[in-house]
């Protein structure tokens, strides 16, 4: 959906961007109100909550119900499946951020302080064009 749709059917602002209704939401996707609350019975969104008690989705939300809706519309996956892919992107993410952590962590450990020695040992080096075979006649042949 396009930003500019989004923001004028933003229902409030939360502390990480504005927050949509159900009906606003339902109204974008061109969906019903009632799939939202199954896609929420079902565990595949988890909009917050006002104090009242009203569903208020967040662009992340927006984000994941666009997954959902490509897997389900496009892909023809059903709810367990969509639940599958999106257990399996989280663990990927998860995955990738404790992969980054542990390169910050190396980079930190093993390599600060010693830029140069690397930088000493990287002149040191010589760069070498790729070249041919060249045959070479020895005195015995």
């Amino acid at each position: 959906m396009k930003k500019e749709k989004r923001s004028r059917r933003a229902s409030s602002q939360g502390a990480d961007g504005p927050v949509y209704h159900i009906s606003a939401v339902a109204e974008m996707y061109g969906i019903h109100p009632q799939t939202l609350r199954l896609y929420e019975r079902e565990g595949l969104l988890a909009p917050s909550r006002s104090q009242g008690n009203t569903r208020l989705y967040s662009e992340a939300d927006l984000r994941r119900l666009e997954i959902i809706l490509n897997l389900i519309r496009d892909l023809g996956v059903n709810l367990a499946g969509v639940e599958v892919v999106l257990n399996m992107r989280d663990k990927i993410e998860r995955i990738e951020a404790e992969v980054g952590d542990f390169l910050a962590y190396v980079q930190r450990e093993f390599i600060q302080g010693k830029e140069e020695e690397f930088e000493a040992r990287k002149r040191a080096l010589m760069s070498v064009r790729p070249g041919g075979v060249v045959k070479f006649k020895t005195g015995d042949e």
